[in-house]
């Protein structure tokens, strides 16, 4: 095997990796495209595994891992927009929702739906 390599486009690293050999021949002159193998020998073409993405762990202020359905309490005081409407400090939030974003929960609080920052919250 000959190790080549690629680009991680998260991160921008550079990752050496190894080019397999060709399940129709078993033979290693391999070429290596974006998407696939293609072996030079007999022009058998298979694709590249990419690895899953990480999922991301989303954290309270405490550092406790936050999951789908999860009851959260607001730490702090947060103050709603431009206006002088305000949510206290310990107002929960029942069956919250995960995702991605500056935002990272979506739940209702008192009938409205919101979307907070997970260091704002603890897992009651």
């Amino acid at each position: 095997m000959i190790p080549h390599l690629r680009r991680n486009k998260g991160t921008d690293q550079l990752i050496a990796m190894s080019k397999p050999a060709c399940p129709a021949c078993t033979l290693d002159e391999i070429l290596s495209h974006s998407e696939h193998w293609e072996c030079a020998t007999c022009g058998h073409e298979w694709p590249k595994e990419i690895a899953p993405a990480a999922a991301r762990i989303i954290k309270d202020a405490n550092g406790t891992p936050l999951t789908e359905g999860d009851t959260v309490a607001l730490i702090k005081d947060l103050k709603l927009g431009s206006g002088s409407q305000v949510l206290k400090a310990g107002t929960k939030a029942k069956n919250i929702r995960l995702q991605d974003g500056d935002h990272e929960i979506a739940c209702k609080i008192e009938g409205s739906s919101m979307a907070l920052k997970a260091c704002f919250v603890k897992k009651a």
